[in-house]
């Protein structure tokens, strides 16, 4: 079965390691990214396991496997963050503030999207608004 007809995790996934939708939302597209293998074949396989449910992200974190290849992917970012100067981390910090308060942003969008929708597919047969007596 091609990974395109998988089943799929939602953001829902998530939650129980994210603070808020926009957080669960990030973590399911950095997921994906490397899904698609740009972090070697360990982690690509990794994150497609975790995306079509066949295991979940703290049970992928605490196999040995896959935690020694995000160890290993993750020493040259953790030397990068080091290097920093403590101006740099607090800017590297704001702009992912910046990225979560976006996914937020879209999630909020996409939600009064759904209600504006729901509001008006109720139509006049709903029995909302109207009464016999």
């Amino acid at each position: 079965m091609s990974s395109e007809h998988q089943k799929r995790v939602d953001d829902a996934e998530f939650m129980d390691v994210a603070r808020d939708p926009g957080e669960a939302r990030a973590l399911r597209k950095s997921l994906e990214m490397i899904a698609r293998g740009g972090a070697g074949d360990t982690l690509k396989e990794m994150a497609q396991d975790v995306l079509t449910g066949r295991i979940g992200l703290r049970q992928a974190a605490q196999t040995a496997g896959y935690t020694d290849a995000l160890i290993e992917k993750s020493e040259p970012f953790q030397q990068e963050w080091n290097g920093m100067s403590e101006a740099e981390r607090h800017a590297r910090a704001a702009e992912g503030e910046r990225a979560l308060e976006n996914e937020r942003r879209e999630i909020a969008e996409e939600r009064r999207a759904v209600q504006g929708q729901n509001s008006h597919s109720a139509g006049r047969h709903s029995g909302g608004g109207w009464s016999l007596y």
